[in-house]
Order: C-alpha cells, then sequence, then structure tokens
C-alpha cells in the first residue's frame, strides 16, 4: 500500500517564483520536489510513500488576501502540511507589523483546526531599500517566537539568504532587489527543506 503526503506551499510572488527578467516563473516548490524525492528514495528503498507538492503562490497578494483563500486553497486540498510564506508585500505597503502577524497567525489557526500542521517561514530581505528590512526583522522575530511556543516548524529564510553583515538580501540571490533570481529560488528550497522538510520527512517515514 502506497501512503501519500499532501503539501501545499501557500504565498505570494516568492512562492510563484516571479523574476521580472524572466518569462518562466522559478517556483521553489519545484526545486523542493526534487530535493524531496531525491530523500525519499534514498531512505524508502521499498517505494511506498509518495509526496504530491501544490503550489497555490498568488502574485501580488497580501497577507489578507492569502487568509481570504485559505480554506479553498489549502484547506480544501486535505493536506497533511502547508508552507506559509506571506508578508513581503504587506510590507512593502505600510502595513503595521502586527496587522501582518496576526493574519499569519489566523492562518496557522486555521490550518490546525483542520488537522494541517503548519510550516511557518521568515519573510526574505531586500536589496536596495534599506528602510524595508527593520520591518522584516521585526515580523520574523514575532513568527520565530510563535513558531517556538507552538512548537512548530519554521524555515528562516531571512537569515539563510541575506548578508550576515549588512542584513540585505545577498546579491548572488536577488533579482530585483525584491524577488529572487533562480539561484535564489533553489536557495529558498533548500532553506525549507533543511530547516523543515527534512524533519517532516523523517517523522513520516518512521
Amino acid at each position: 500500500m502506497v501512503r501519500r503526503l499532501r503539501i501545499v506551499a501557500m504565498g505570494d510572488s516568492l512562492t510563484v517564483g516571479f523574476i521580472p527578467t524572466r518569462l518562466a516563473d522559478q517556483p521553489y516548490s519545484r526545486f523542493l520536489a526534487e530535493m524531496i524525492d531525491a530523500y525519499v528514495t534514498r531512505v524508502n528503498p521499498a517505494h511506498d510513500f509518495t509526496v504530491h507538492l501544490i503550489n497555490r503562490g498568488v502574485n501580488g497578494d497580501l497577507t489578507r488576501d492569502m487568509l481570504r483563500r485559505f480554506q479553498r486553497d489549502v484547506i480544501a486540498e486535505q493536506p497533511q502540511y502547508v508552507i506559509l510564506l506571506g508578508g513581503s508585500n504587506d510590507v512593502g505597503w505600510g502595513v503595521p507589523v502586527d496587522a501582518i502577524f496576526s493574519n499569519l497567525q489566523a492562518m496557522y489557526d486555521a490550518a490546525r483546526q483542520h488537522a494541517v500542521e503548519p510550516i511557518g517561514c521568515t519573510v526574505p530581505s531586500v536589496l536596495g531599500w534599506d528602510d524595508g528590512i527593520p520591518p522584516r526583522q521585526e515580523l520574523n522575530q514575532l513568527v520565530k517566537g510563535f513558531c517556538r511556543e507552538q512548537d512548530m516548524l519554521c524555515a528562516d529564510v531571512f537569515e539563510g539568504t541575506c548578508d550576515p553583515t549588512t542584513h540585505r538580501l545577498t546579491t548572488a540571490y536577488a533579482s530585483d532587489g525584491l524577488h529572487f533570481n533562480a539561484v535564489g529560488y533553489r536557495r529558498l528550497a533548500e532553506i525549507v527543506f533543511n530547516d523543515a522538510l527534512r524533519t517532516v520527512l523523517a517523522r513520516e517515514l518512521r
């Protein structure tokens, strides 16, 4: 009997894999699926376990928009896990950090109420807009603190993609300063895999 795991990647253009200079998107979920497949193939020689990764990113979404479509795009898919990456657009539009986090927490709570385990993500930094870094750091502290308190897995995208000295988005990962390039989206997948999905898979394959 084949066991099946469903995971939804929920978010904005960073989940879509938007790159302004390219016609084709580079969703991190594509790279993440490759990493998951390689891991499962290596540790599960019986080949009786499959993972279905569903991308539900929407360009331009604020966290309030994600919350509005959460039932349709996440709960209705009946996944076991949801990866939640949102808040970058809110910061860009000047939405207060507390309001952003309130929307994220509402999604975390809604997921658990429907037996879906949420995986939190910090938002990445930016390059060329230093004023946008402090609110991102403030939001990320709230996300990480909540994940610790609630025993939730958390992928620290900010720390994994920023310059440790300036806290700006690392040039090698940036396209327009707000979005990643293809290398950056692969790096995002690596962070989500190493910080969260490796633990999920080890747990599910026990």
